[in-house]
């Protein structure tokens, strides 16, 4: 199932746009971050077409990530390159650089939504976790000159062995520094997450009870939750929800069961710094480099999209469980547990219903 069918349009495209960084943090996607000049980034000329060319593939979100993309001198030039081809933007920063001058510049750029990281309640493991003193409060001071300026914050957080018992905690933050939502990913054990002890990643009943604390949230607060990485909350709110069906928040949680679980390679695309192209930013399976063709041609042509378009190539008991066509499970969790992208999710812990 080659091409863009309605049911895999270009939504989000997540732009790594400088490798450098000014954190370590331990879960990195990569293993070299350059803290100095970055080798290999992408020019601005460049940068402009891969925007021009995702223009053509209609209005897709671009996200303006890293490394930590306030490292990268002509981001503004960039944002408004983007607004010119009516492109909406988001940043995704880990906010230490966010100055009040920085926070008049990002509002000026017309980013719909910043996204900040904030993986515990209190400063020191925060700090622990991305490898810096002071990330915590550096964050903190980033998200409330945002807010000064009337930028809409969105609160990240990697969720793992070590943070998990502390969602509740995280949210009241969120909540207190008046975010507008709250995203949890779940940690794929990729890059530097490779090297996190087995302790720190999530079981599969640890998995499964946070997406059920996301759906008991999202019917009881009023802040925006998303559980990225964990294609299965498709599953599970939908279990939920028959539960639950005379809850007075079951419409907010039905509201989340929009689209597919995992986007990889269906409406999400991630390009790299140095213009490769992957299903996502967690998934090292290179569809094309956009310094060598055009990423629309790469999103319409890919083999390797073709086969995460198609469900029933999924294998083991994701290909014939009841829920493939809502969930899919992580396809970069499979990979890096089997090298095979098509692979049953790890940790899943639905059994199906058909053998």
């Amino acid at each position: 199932m080659h091409g863009q069918g309605p049911d895999n349009k270009l939504r989000l495209l997540f732009w790594e746009s400088t490798s450098r960084c000014n954190l370590r943090c331990v879960h990195c996607r990569r293993l070299d971050v350059p803290s100095g000049p970055a080798n290999g980034d992408m020019t601005t000329e460049q940068a402009r077409q891969m925007l021009l060319s995702a223009s053509k593939l209609g209005k897709p979100i671009i996200v303006f990530s890293g490394g930590e993309p306030l490292l990268r001198g002509d981001w503004q030039e960039l944002a408004a390159y983007a607004k010119e081809l009516a492109l909406p933007t988001a940043l995704a920063t880990n906010g230490t650089m966010v100055t009040p001058d920085v926070a008049r510049l990002i509002a000026a750029a017309g980013f719909q939504r910043v996204s900040i990281s904030i993986d515990a309640p209190e400063a020191a493991r925060h700090d622990e976790f991305r490898g810096a003193v002071g990330a915590f409060r550096q964050a903190m001071d980033g998200i409330a000159a945002l807010r000064g300026q009337g930028v809409p914050v969105q609160i990240n957080a990697t969720v793992y062995a070590g943070n998990v018992g502390e969602l509740d905690d995280i949210y009241a933050l969120a909540s207190q520094v008046g975010a507008c939502a709250f995203h949890l990913f779940v940690l794929v054990p990729v890059g530097c997450g490779l090297e996190l002890a087995d302790s720190q990643q999530l079981t599969s009943r640890q998995c499964e009870d946070v997406l059920e604390w996301v759906c008991e949230r999202q019917a009881g607060g009023d802040l925006e939750l998303k559980a990225t990485c964990a294609p299965q909350f498709s599953r599970v709110a939908r279990q939920w929800l028959m539960r639950h069906a005379d809850h007075p928040g079951a419409g907010k949680v039905r509201a989340m069961l929009r689209g597919r679980g995992c986007l990889g390679g269906v409406g999400v695309i991630f390009v790299s710094h140095e213009g490769e192209v992957f299903p996502c930013g967690y998934l090292p399976r290179s569809c094309g480099n956009v310094l060598r063709e055009s990423l629309d041609a790469i999103w319409l042509r890919s083999p390797v999209l073709a086969d995460l378009r198609d469900f029933d190539k999924l294998s083991g008991k994701c290909g014939h469980c009841e829920f493939r066509a809502a969930c899919g499970g992580c396809r970069a969790r499979a990979y890096a547990a089997t090298g095979d992208m098509l692979a049953a999710e790890p940790i899943c812990l639905h059994q199906p219903e058909r053998a």
